[in-house]
């Protein structure tokens, strides 16, 4: 899914990057694109392809059910239709965003996350401290008719001692600085479903 460089919606991301560190949004994607990733992520759990996730990296990575509960399936080019207009809109999202903020984002990793009722993950940057390629973090959510009661949130935290909260509502879209927003995903009180990623500079350190 190909869209302008100058699109209102890229533009207000960047602008509520620049100014606040994150940016949120109801509705993302055409309804039939949102549905097409969520019927993809059903389909891949159950095949059984998602597997427990690791914090971490390298050797260092461990899965430890006492911080995140998610289990996942890193997504690439040519998988399926609706993974390949994802990965093409953040590509566009990338290439904005590189020319309003000079971000020099060079690439754009992520995966399809489902956590089982009870799921969560604790409080965390998304920036490893021996790898700062993660510059924006990008959360894309899959869940129909998802109810606040259903918890689940992804909780942003802000400077002052703010907060805020993000349901995951299918369709709502969410984007952060991945070395300045703290965030943790609360427990989720039915399954939950999201596509999340980050879109990535060139490091220090080899791929």
């Amino acid at each position: 899914m190909k869209i302008a460089l100058d699109h209102p919606l890229f533009t207000r991301i960047a602008s509520d990057l620049a100014d606040h560190g994150w940016s949120h949004h109801t509705i993302f994607l055409p309804p039939a694109l949102t549905q097409a990733l969520a019927t993809d992520c059903q389909r891949r759990a159950a095949d059984g392809l998602l597997t427990p996730a690791a914090t971490g990296r390298g050797i260092g990575a461990q899965v430890r059910e006492g911080i995140r509960g998610d289990a996942i399936d890193w997504v690439e080019p040519g998988q399926s239709a609706p993974v390949d207009s994802w990965l093409t809109l953040m590509d566009c999202l990338r290439q904005s965003l590189n020319q309003s903020l000079y971000l020099g984002l060079e690439d754009f990793e992520g995966h399809f996350a489902c956590y089982p009722q009870g799921g969560y993950y604790t409080r965390h940057l998304d920036r490893f401290n021996d790898d700062d390629r993660r510059v924006v973090s990008t959360v894309l959510y899959l869940n129909d008719a998802w109810l606040p009661e259903d918890g689940g949130q992804l909780r942003l935290y802000l400077p002052d001692q703010r907060v805020h909260d993000v349901v995951p509502t299918g369709g709502a879209f969410v984007a952060f600085m991945s070395g300045q927003v703290p965030h943790e995903v609360m427990p989720a009180m039915r399954e939950r479903r999201s596509l999340t990623g980050w879109l990535r500079r060139r490091g220090e350190l080899p791929l």
